[in-house]
């Protein structure tokens, strides 16, 4: 077998093949002896078919059968011989039969070859402390989380919950779904209609007034969207937020004994709060590294790489569906929905960081950190109720260790980097490096 080949594209080659005629006639004679032993035709007994009875009525077919096969397995051989890293299967062209060779063009993508760049990357680090007052706020936090309601006889505002009937009217006709009863509704909450929760600040229990409001022009009913609205509303009960005590029950919740008092939930509130600051930090100066690790770097993308990674990440999306609305609503849900365009951008950007990485875990020769990945283990346990049983189960199960192996070799690749980066720290609030974490998920 001879095999020539040229680069199409920085991740693209294309091979010539040539197979000898002899091999291909090999397999054929061979597959055509097997298949006259099987053959069934009328006028011969089973396995008494003469061959050339079987070559004039099966020989085309079966020819056509062992070029493709002979094509199968020498266009592997081929990339294997020229010491190609390919990835995705190999597009076959210009197949030939001539006397001497079956000749055939196999383009192939191959993995990317770069030379990366990552010194003097300029990363922005973050920095964060808990303080007293960051402990004070989640207290009241969890305290609003169980909060419960007083009446007041004063006027509703903001963070009230008001209890009211309503009729709404276009034109001076109801509309369906325009009326209800004993409706309860948060004042700043934003589940109406904007300029609807407006209209009821100020009013008093027992006070009855008409708003006006328009509907989104985008909104949900279409018969509804971009319609001007009057609401009848009477104010039934207006009621203020009123926070738990700190008592024994409050702090039997969290597993602290009446003895322990606030001064325990003070310090495991903190230990959370450190525990989330520091998973956040480390999160924050991997996703700086790693954006700014891939716009220095200019990565052509195999197209075969980037369809996996769409389709890996559409999948991830259904996932996500499924377990939010369950296997019910999963059932009615259809991929088509979910287009490549929707994933491309993000699915580009996840190859170009897989292909960076793993070149600079080949030529920096790094390797996992047993000792930094027991260390995330215990971290990550110390949550839990049984810290013990939680260590066991990630040091036992294999495939649980090998993700957590997988985000500490990305932590050391960070380390890797940051050695050569040109760092500058910020210090941040709890509040800001929160809000930049959930901005980073949602983007």
């Amino acid at each position: 077998m001879q095999v020539t080949s040229e680069a199409v594209s920085g991740v693209a080659r294309r091979l010539n093949v040539s197979v000898p005629t002899s091999r291909v006639n090999e397999q054929f004679e061979a597959r055509l002896k097997r298949t006259a032993k099987t053959v069934k035709i009328n006028g011969f007994r089973p396995g008494k078919v003469p061959l050339n009875v079987v070559r004039r009525e099966y020989g085309a077919g079966i020819y056509q059968d062992v070029v493709n096969d002979v094509i199968r397995d020498t266009v592997f051989e081929a990339i294997q011989q020229e010491k190609i890293n390919a990835v995705g299967m190999p597009n076959i062209e210009k197949v030939e039969n001539t006397d001497d060779a079956l000749v055939y063009e196999a383009t192939v993508e191959i993995y990317p070859e770069v030379d990366v760049k990552f010194k003097k990357l300029e990363v922005e680090r973050k920095a964060t402390e808990i303080n007293d007052k960051d402990v004070d706020t989640m207290l009241e936090n969890l305290q609003k989380q169980r909060q419960g309601w007083v009446e007041t006889k004063g006027m509703a505002k903001k963070d009230m919950q008001v209890t009211f009937d309503f009729e709404g009217s276009i034109d001076g006709e109801k509309f369906e779904g325009g009326s209800s009863e004993d409706f309860k509704l948060v004042l700043g909450s934003g589940r109406m209609i904007p300029g609807f929760e407006d209209g009821i600040i100020g009013m008093k229990k027992g006070e009855e007034k008409v708003i006006d409001v328009t509907f989104p022009e985008d909104y949900q009913a279409e018969n509804l969207a971009g319609k001007q609205a009057q609401f009848n509303i009477k104010v039934k009960q207006v009621e203020k937020p009123k926070l738990p005590e700190i008592d024994a029950e409050f702090l039997q919740i969290f597993g602290i004994a009446e003895e322990e008092g606030v001064d325990k939930l003070k310090a495991d509130v903190r230990k959370n709060m450190e525990r989330e600051v520091k998973n956040g930090l480390r999160n924050q100066v991997k996703g700086a590294v790693f954006d700014a690790l891939v716009a220095a770097n200019d990565v052509e993308v195999p197209a075969s790489m980037l369809a996996q990674e769409v389709d890996r990440q559409r999948q991830q999306m259904i996932q996500q569906f499924t377990q939010q609305f369950g296997a019910q609503g999963a059932g009615a849900f259809d991929s088509s929905m979910l287009p490549d365009d929707l994933f491309k951008e993000q699915a580009e950007k996840s190859v170009k960081l897989g292909i960076l990485v793993s070149k600079i875990l080949a030529d920096a020769k790094i390797e996992v950190d047993p000792a930094r990945v027991d260390a995330y283990i215990e971290d990550m346990a110390s949550s839990y109720e049984d810290p013990a049983e939680v260590i066991e189960y990630f040091k036992t199960d294999k495939q649980q260790r090998s993700q957590i192996e997988a985000v500490v070799l990305e932590d050391q690749v960070v380390d890797h980097i940051l050695a050569e980066a040109k760092v500058t720290d910020k210090a941040v609030s709890y509040e800001e490096l929160l809000k930049e974490q959930q901005a980073r998920q949602q983007g």
